[in-house]
């Protein structure tokens, strides 16, 4: 396993994490237990923003909170000059609660509410990403009803398929998210708000999918998204202020994996921004862009302890862990694979192979097939490498599991910063049964 960031073995022969030994943070914090490197990800945020200063371009790098988002992580983007992405009301709560600069956030969904176009509204955010005609016209209404003005983007689909996993494809033609490109939508809804007195258009969206490992599928989103603003600059005189082209940096989860280093997506997607703008005389519209899983992913690490083993003579070894699809779906919902070492002796030499099965009571609730350890007992520690993104996010109570807490670790100190569920929180809004339904 590559280590990432400041993981590293200590003497000890123990995963370490931001300076601290992982097994003191297991008899600490108990597990199953998220840790997040905090070095890793500021050095991913400074990254992206020294990409764009070098390039001299005018940009905004949002951190789409979709991947993690809790009241820290939300003030550590602050910390690291960032935009924010919120999609939901709870995600802008979180925001909120945290005292994220307002001017920044940004609002995305495909299917907003009235009550939290409203909350975004009464709080000022920064710019609505505008997703469709109905939409439109909420926003539209709400404006009026209050008085307010407020900056948007139109949330394009370019037609571009991203080489990426199915569930994750949003740009492509057929997509629940948009306003399609090709088919006089778009154009439809560019109309609709040059119209408005209410809704300033600040420029386009556009997100092609998620974990993608090449540039040319952005490439080519540029070509075509610019291809469209210059017919609409030609029939309509309008020129955006703002191009943002979204996120789906990939990430390293295992071997197989060969994502670009974050600076090169931003190298090719201005490269592209400046040829196809100066070509048709257009000035250079602000970029913006939305790393979520290239900021947060292989920042996390999930700690377990081991527990039961079962072996199938001649077919398979299992080995349980007290944690499973409750804290990591990903796995059971799309096939996610993950590396991970035994924690508490890293530098043992792999002896078996075995399967990691999750507690759950869904045989679909398995880890990671098939990996090597060293002989393996109760009294074991298992990390398991890049889980920072959709992680925590999509944790959920099955079985009534209670979700883990989040550690941050930097410079030899941890900090707990979203404790554990216990099972009083789990029945926190239960009601009894007051009368007879019968």
């Amino acid at each position: 396993m590559k280590h990432n960031g400041s993981v590293k073995v200590n003497a000890k022969g123990h995963l370490e994490i931001g300076g601290v030994d992982t097994v003191s943070l297991a008899a600490r914090y108990g597990t199953p237990l998220y840790v997040y490197d905090v070095a890793l990800i500021r050095q991913r945020a400074r990254a992206f923003k020294e990409t764009f200063r070098k390039l001299g371009v005018k940009s905004q790098i949002a951190y789409a909170s979709k991947a993690f988002s809790a009241i820290a992580m939300i003030q550590l983007a602050d910390e690291e000059g960032l935009s924010l992405d919120v999609v939901s009301g709870g995600e802008l709560y979180t925001a909120l609660a945290a005292g994220f600069p307002v001017e920044r956030i940004h609002f995305h969904g495909n299917n907003k509410s009235r009550e939290e176009l409203e909350m975004a509204l009464d709080a000022g955010i920064g710019c609505i990403v505008a997703d469709n005609f109905y939409e439109l016209d909420m926003l539209e209404n709400l404006c009026a009803k209050k008085g307010r003005k407020v900056s948007a983007l139109l949330r394009v689909t370019p037609g571009i398929e991203a080489h990426t996993h199915d569930y994750i494809l949003t740009g492509q033609e057929d997509s629940k998210f948009g306003f399609d490109l090709q088919n006089g939508q778009a154009e439809a809804a560019l109309k609709q708000v040059l119209a408005s007195g209410r809704i300033k258009l600040l420029g386009v969206h556009c997100h092609i999918g998620s974990q993608i490992f090449e540039t040319a599928g952005f490439v080519l989103a540029v070509r075509k998204i610019m291809d469209k603003l210059d017919e609409w600059h030609a029939r309509y005189g309008y020129l955006p202020e703002v191009l943002n082209l979204g996120g789906g940096f990939g990430i390293r989860y295992t071997e197989e994996d060969h994502p670009l280093p974050p600076a090169y997506y931003v190298e090719e997607i201005v490269k592209e921004v400046k040829k196809q703008a100066g070509s048709r005389r257009l000035p250079l519209p602000e970029i913006w862009i939305e790393p979520g899983r290239s900021l947060v992913g292989e920042a996390g690490t999930t700690l377990y302890s081991v527990g039961s083993r079962k072996e199938v003579p001649h077919v398979r070894k299992y080995i349980a862990v007290d944690g499973g699809m409750s804290d990591n779906i990903r796995p059971a919902l799309y096939d996610a694979k993950y590396e991970a070492v035994l924690a508490n002796r890293a530098l043992d030499k792999c002896e078996e192979t075995v399967s990691v099965a999750g507690k759950c009571c869904e045989s679909g609730d398995m880890l990671i097939w098939d990996l090597p350890l060293p002989k393996t007992g109760s009294n074991d520690l298992l990390a398991v490498f890049c889980t920072g993104a959709y992680g925590y996010s999509m944790a959920n109570n099955y079985n009534r599991i209670p979700r883990p807490p989040v550690v941050f670790v930097e410079n030899g100190k941890d900090e707990l910063i979203v404790k554990r569920e216990t099972y009083e929180d789990l029945i926190r809004n239960d009601l009894r049964l007051r009368v007879s339904l019968s």
